[in-house]
């Protein structure tokens, strides 16, 4: 087992973006047709990406008993969502699901936590746990933890941490909307200290959320402003306890179309299609992989999703590979048998004859 990081990311995006706001609304509102987008999406995805897929798994390490009051959240303040609280695993804990994760291909594993933000003792529970998992296991790790300062952002650069994720959700214009227990500009201050200290940042959004077209454009050149390098595109999904008023109707088409749009905006960017991505893009999952280079497996953070075998085959079935974090390529495991094997037949035919005729 490899215990090397032989392959070295940038921690900021450089390349422009390739379109301006009018053209970015436009190619929301289905003035420009979806192959068009697409076509011009890929172009860029594979400049940058080739034809890898990176997958990450994530691991809740502490669920529940947050203050906060996000209204898209199953683990928010009041929220009676029915999910299962616990306080935070062990550093043995996260350790065996970190080899679980890497033995499974994972290219980064994410380590989130509820909470405001951690205090001081935390961040050094969790600087050693990202220790002992990049040290002994050679992998890349992505913190989701909350609001933190440059001190603690430097703690946990020193222990190896290569992306915090700290999420803008919406613009800025909409954010009062889905939380009012923190701003808009604490989440942006958090971005500014995780840059300083020379981690990458992963940061995005999560549309459905009755948001406008112009307030996902507004989040897209927001985050290009900060250079974010991850930029994962989450779907709302309408947990129970939820308190977002009035939810977006989202389209498979739709999905595919924010997902260019970041793309374009963000062309140097990964591009991750997290939560939502089963039930928002259903039969266009695949085809989203032309804009995104990045997808979530095994589950989000309480809502289950597509199992790892499940994701590997749609992502080959596309004509992707899925990428390891030493730039290898996930070796690919011989298929079970065809649905069209022999001795699937006659069980597949719609009409069959009656069996005392086959034997006759």
């Amino acid at each position: 087992m490899s215990t090397t990081l032989s392959k070295n990311e940038k921690i900021f995006s450089e390349v422009p973006s390739l379109v301006t706001k009018e053209e970015a609304l436009s190619i929301l509102d289905g003035s420009v047709p979806l192959t068009a987008c697409l076509d011009r999406a890929y172009q860029e995805r594979n400049r940058y990406f080739e034809n890898k897929v990176r997958i990450h798994i994530l691991d809740n390490i502490k669920n529940g008993y947050c203050p906060e009051d996000c209204g898209y959240c199953a683990q928010r303040k009041n929220a009676n969502s029915g999910v299962q609280e616990y306080p935070m695993k062990s550093e043995t804990e996260i350790y065996e699901d970190a080899l679980q994760a890497k033995q499974n291909g994972a290219y980064r594993f994410c380590m989130v936590t509820s909470g405001t933000g951690p205090n001081r003792p935390t961040t050094e529970k969790l600087a050693s746990t990202i220790r002992r998992i990049t040290d002994e296991l050679g992998m890349k790790v992505c913190l989701s933890a909350g609001l933190i300062d440059e001190e603690k952002a430097q703690l946990l650069s020193a222990a190896g941490l290569d992306r915090y994720n700290h999420n803008l959700n919406t613009s800025e214009n909409h954010y009062p909307e889905i939380c009012d227990t923190h701003t808009y500009s604490q989440r942006a201050e958090t971005l500014a200290s995780v840059s300083k200290a020379g981690i990458g940042m992963c940061s995005g959004v999560i549309v459905g959320m009755g948001e406008t077209l112009r307030d996902i454009v507004d989040v897209a050149f927001e985050l290009k402003s900060f250079r974010v390098i991850s930029i994962p595109v989450n779907f709302f999904i309408p947990v129970k306890g939820h308190a977002i008023r009035n939810p977006s109707v989202l389209t498979p088409e739709l999905c595919v179309r924010i997902l260019c749009l970041f793309r374009l905006v963000n062309p140097d960017s990964e591009i991750r299609i997290a939560a939502g991505r089963e039930g928002h893009l259903r039969s266009l999952s695949a085809t989203a992989l032309f804009a995104a280079n990045s997808l979530f497996s095994s589950g989000y953070l309480n809502v289950k999703g597509s199992d790892l075998p499940e994701t590997v085959r749609m992502i080959r079935d596309a004509g992707f590979v899925p990428e390891l974090a030493d730039g290898g390529i996930l070796e690919e495991v011989e298929e079970g048998e065809s649905l069209y094997s022999e001795k699937n037949f006659p069980e597949l035919y719609k009409f069959r004859k009656k069996i005392s005729e086959e034997s006759a």
